[in-house]
């Protein structure tokens, strides 16, 4: 008997954060399907919203609480200007937080930006056993994370260890 594991696709959901971009404008929230789906993943939802707390908020919960959502990837609004309240609206919403997550992405991202990336508020945690990653809104930021880090927590075979074994199971048993 192999104890390799296997490749298990997830349902994986893309929440893109704009004051500026609809959904034919949105590059980080394609991006990140077309790398979901090349990654032999499944697109569960995907949504635009403002840079607005409580739309975050809103969005962000029916996914939560939804028993086939196991990710969430949440580009755009994690840097420092004004409106810029993804973090604030996402982290009261954590069970845990990925804590090695931003500080990572932050030592990767260096090579690309330089000292550019201290101004990432990039970060991650667990909400009822759903991962969620919250992302710069920038394409290449997006593409850096997925291929650097995400791709192989969310890969069952990945070793030593992934996140899969934490989230919740793809098809709850219907309640009796």
């Amino acid at each position: 008997m192999s104890s390799q594991k296997e490749f298990e696709p997830l349902n994986i959901c893309v929440l893109t954060v704009s004051d500026t971009r609809n959904l034919e404008t949105d590059t980080s929230g394609q991006k990140l399907q077309d790398l979901l789906s090349a990654a032999g993943h499944r697109l569960h939802d995907r949504k635009l919203v403002i840079d607005d707390i409580y739309q975050i908020r809103a969005a962000l919960s029916n996914w939560i609480v939804d028993p086939l959502a196991q990710v969430v990837l949440i580009t755009g609004g994690t840097g420092f200007a004004g409106r810029d309240s993804t973090v604030e609206a996402v982290t009261p919403l954590f069970d845990k937080t990925v804590v090695g997550f931003g500080e990572l992405f932050r030592q990767v991202s260096y090579e690309e930006i330089g000292t550019s990336t201290i101004q990432s508020r990039a970060t991650a945690g667990l909400a009822n056993r759903t991962l969620i990653f919250c992302l710069p809104g920038s394409t290449g930021a997006c593409t850096t994370a997925w291929t650097n880090i995400i791709a192989d927590q969310l890969d069952a075979r990945h070793r030593p260890c992934n996140f899969v074994g934490q989230l919740r199971l793809e098809n709850p048993s219907p309640q009796s």
